[in-house]
């Protein structure tokens, strides 16, 4: 067969999300923000002797860093496109960031539990109006970049046929929100969960100081810190989890796979051996085996698998039933 013949039955690895380079430059966008009010408000500080100034500035730069693993690895993912040495693509470099993001998320949860636990038995005194002050500085902050980061994915897969012998259109046998999840950018998840983070810290912080103000309830405030420890702690558990699975192929989409083998089940077709993973947001890889009495040529069995959306590489051994 000549070299010009084989080119055609060959693919790529592709399999990154559909709005990869869009959430890319969201994303660095965000990073440049956290970073500018950073500095800001480190400087700030230092200049007007604000502890509450250079305290939340240093608590910026945990996120900015965060958000930083996030936009590298969006950067990394799309200039390793084409790399051989990653098997199935640089697909899973997103979750893979998403997790050390949730991890870090955790630490920040722990730290400010840790924080609170000191001041309810050891208080501290409260600069009030300051306090508030760059609470609402923050908070706006964390909602302009929560909104630069908004999922906006829509359900329109773009089909990415690479000669699998199936397509992307609708099926009747497959709900489309059975498949939901792994449509998902866990990069983009773990960046925004960072900033709402962020976000709801500061909007307790504002409730607790506004209370402690008027009331004198000076615990108010590191109680309030407490609740938003085992919220953001929470938050880092569910990113560990949905990223983490995806980075230990755990099964992609149990009726997606139901489907699989219900179609490829037919007449004297029996499935022995069915692997559906995650390679991508919204890209699915499946390796199966068929026995048969009467086997047919692979072709036939992958045309069986036309219109499953997000199923993007599709792999069939066939053998012969001995009996």
């Amino acid at each position: 067969m000549h070299s010009h013949s084989i080119e055609q039955w060959t693919h790529d690895h592709a399999f990154l999300g559909e709005k990869h380079d869009e959430n890319e430059r969201r994303t660095w966008l965000v990073v440049v923000l956290t970073l500018v009010m950073m500095v800001g408000e480190i400087v700030a500080g230092s200049l007007f002797g604000s502890m509450a100034l250079l305290a939340d500035g240093w608590h910026m730069g945990t996120h900015a860093a965060a958000l930083g693993i996030a936009a590298f690895a969006y950067r990394f993912a799309r200039r390793h496109l084409g790399n051989a040495h990653f098997t199935f693509g640089t697909g899973k470099f997103g979750d893979l960031a998403a997790f050390a993001s949730a991890i870090i998320l955790g630490l920040i949860a722990v730290e400010i539990a840790y924080e609170s636990v000191l001041r309810l038995f050891t208080p501290v005194p409260i600069v009030y109006g300051e306090a508030i002050a760059v609470a609402v500085l923050g908070l706006c902050v964390n909602l302009a970049s929560a909104w630069l980061l908004r999922d906006s994915h829509d359900h329109h897969h773009h089909g990415h046929d690479h000669g699998h012998g199936h397509a992307h259109d609708d099926d009747d046998d497959h709900d489309h929100h059975g498949h939901h999840q792994h449509h998902h950018d866990n990069n983009l998840r773990a960046a925004y969960v960072h900033v709402m983070a962020d976000a709801a810290t500061s909007v307790l912080a504002i409730a607790a100081l506004v209370v402690a103000m008027y009331s004198g309830w000076v615990w108010a405030d590191p109680a309030v810190g407490l609740i938003g420890s085992a919220v953001i702690a929470s938050w880092a558990f569910g990113l560990v989890k949905t990223s983490g699975a995806v980075l230990l192929d755990v099964r992609a989409d149990e009726k997606l796979e139901r489907v699989i083998r219900a179609r490829m089940e037919a007449g004297d077709d029996r499935v022995t051996d069915l692997h559906l993973w995650q390679v991508g947001p919204g890209h699915c890889a499946v390796l199966l085996s068929v026995v048969s009495d009467k086997p047919k040529q692979p072709a036939i069995y992958k045309r069986r698998l036309a219109g499953l959306k997000g199923l993007s590489h599709v792999t069939i051994e066939v053998e012969t039933c001995p009996h």
